[in-house]
Order: structure tokens, then C-alpha cells, then sequence
């Protein structure tokens, strides 16, 4: 898929002009962004916005996110265990204390 981001006022009004007429290619709008599909199309869509506001305007190639394939069990078990925990108040990092669960900092260190 395509990202189209977009950083100026201008850029975002023809960017909801393009999704409005070619929803065809948009797969999301997310407000000052959208995704597109990777067509020929959409490339064009995107390049003509960029060409019409230069540096209002940032196009990334972005693939779908496999979590399974991408991250490590332990995240993905702390993840889900943190959103079943009894107190929805409280903060990971004392949740994760004293279990066998990644830590916050542990986890901002390592990349995917």
C-alpha cells in the first residue's frame, strides 16, 4: 500500500478531493493522511499531490504488519495479558513488575 501523508492545509483539502473522487484506490483515510492501494492509479494520485505541494506532502511504500511473523511471543503475551489484567488502571510498568513479562524500557531498546 501507499501512505500519503499530507503537512499543509492545501495539501489535505486536495487530498480529501482525491479520496472523494477515486475511492476506488483509497483502502483508509485517516484524516491528514490515506492509504491507497499499490496501483499505477494510485502512484499518480499520489505523485500529482506531491508535485502540486512539494514538501506538504510524504509518500511511503508500506507493507502490512504481521505480528506473528515480526514479533517476539513475549510481547505479543504481555500485550494480550496486559489488556485482560483485573485493574484497567493500572500502568504496565507496575503490572510487568515481578512477572516474566518484557519491561517498558526492555521493549524500547530492541527493534523489531
Amino acid at each position: 500500500m501507499l501512505l500519503v501523508v499530507t503537512y499543509s492545509q492545501a495539501a489535505r483539502t486536495t487530498l480529501r478531493n482525491i479520496c472523494r473522487t477515486h475511492e476506488e484506490v483509497v483502502v483508509r483515510r485517516l484524516g491528514r493522511a490515506a492509504l491507497f492501494d499499490e496501483t499505477e492509479l494510485a502512484a499518480f494520485l499520489a505523485l500529482r499531490l506531491r508535485e502540486k505541494h512539494d514538501e506538504a506532502v510524504q509518500i511511503e511504500r508500506t507493507e502490512p504488519f504481521n505480528e506473528f511473523a515480526a514479533v517476539p511471543d513475549a510481547v505479543r503475551e504481555a500485550a494480550a495479558a496486559y489488556e485482560d489484567r483485573e485493574s484497567p488502571a493500572t500502568p504496565y510498568s507496575k503490572f510487568a513488575s515481578g512477572t516474566d513479562h518484557p519491561s517498558a524500557a526492555e521493549m524500547k531498546r530492541r527493534e523489531l
